[in-house]
């Protein structure tokens, strides 16, 4: 079974493959602090519920693949494969590491790497030109084109980040639970905050891929919009532009990395 670990600024998603098949999946909270000691103890506890795994840490696993946007924790989790799983195949995906999307930027090292995994995922599963757009801390806009080059994107505050500023800025308000309002015109603060998040960002959704379309293609309308992210269930029923739902996207990219460098090798 193949391991993927997604380290994101504020979640790490776990994914486990049999074959092109995500078996399982665990979402943590990413900690700069942990140790490779405590993400291997963590790795362990949570493996260790699924029936085809065993008790032991590397037991089952036959390949690992990895990216962070996190520096000090894909140190920590590189000190993982070394010492616990010292005799399985890994992949960090980092400078050098082959993915097949050239990247048009003008300096490609400023290019996250779980942004070029998406990419790599969204042109496997539907083809370009496409626009990714991933709801994790940031909002970031991803755009493909139709042979599959990484061409540019969008960053924009994150939904999570946006409803703290407003409770930490506002001498009135207060944080909020991230949910439906009963209607667009919010009868209450609450609901008013709510209304203003869900909706404002279903709009900004909605116009910046619309305007990222235009420059991507001839015909917007062959562009593919796929949404991915931890937040992206909110926003999914409200936005007009997006055609397909794709939550283990980075997972699914680590795979397609991982079979590039070591299952074809």
């Amino acid at each position: 079974m193949l391991l993927t670990i997604d380290v994101g600024n504020t979640h790490t998603v776990l994914g486990l493959f049999d074959g092109e098949e995500i078996v399982e999946h665990w979402r943590i909270s990413t900690d700069a602090r942990r140790t490779a000691d405590e993400l291997a103890v963590l790795l362990q506890g949570l493996m260790g519920m699924h029936p085809l795994l065993g008790d032991d840490l590397g037991d089952g696993i036959e390949g690992i693949s990895i990216c962070s946007t996190v520096p000090s924790v894909l140190h920590e989790l590189r000190e993982v494969t070394r010492r616990y799983y010292g005799d399985v195949p890994a992949v960090l995906v980092e400078p050098g590491v082959k993915t097949g999307v050239p990247i048009l930027m003008d300096n490609p090292k400023e290019v996250g790497a779980d942004r070029i995994i998406n990419a790599l995922a969204a042109v496997e599963l539907y083809g370009g030109p496409a626009v990714v757009v991933d709801f994790g801390t940031a909002t970031t806009f991803d755009a493909v084109s139709a042979r599959g080059e990484y061409v540019g994107g969008v960053i924009a505050p994150g939904i999570e980040i946006s409803v703290e500023a407003l409770g930490v800025k506002g001498a009135q308000l207060r944080k909020i639970e991230l949910a439906r309002p009963r209607s667009v015109i919010g009868k209450n603060t609450v609901e008013a905050m709510q209304s203003g998040i869900l909706y404002g960002f279903a709009g900004q959704v909605d116009g910046v891929v619309q305007r990222m379309a235009r420059e991507l293609a001839q015909d917007p309308d062959e562009v593919t919009v796929i949404a991915t992210g931890g937040l992206a269930p909110m926003v999914l029923g409200e936005s007009s532009v997006i055609d397909a739902h794709e939550p283990w996207l980075t997972l699914i990219g680590l795979r397609l990395v991982y079979e590039r460098n070591i299952a074809r090798s």
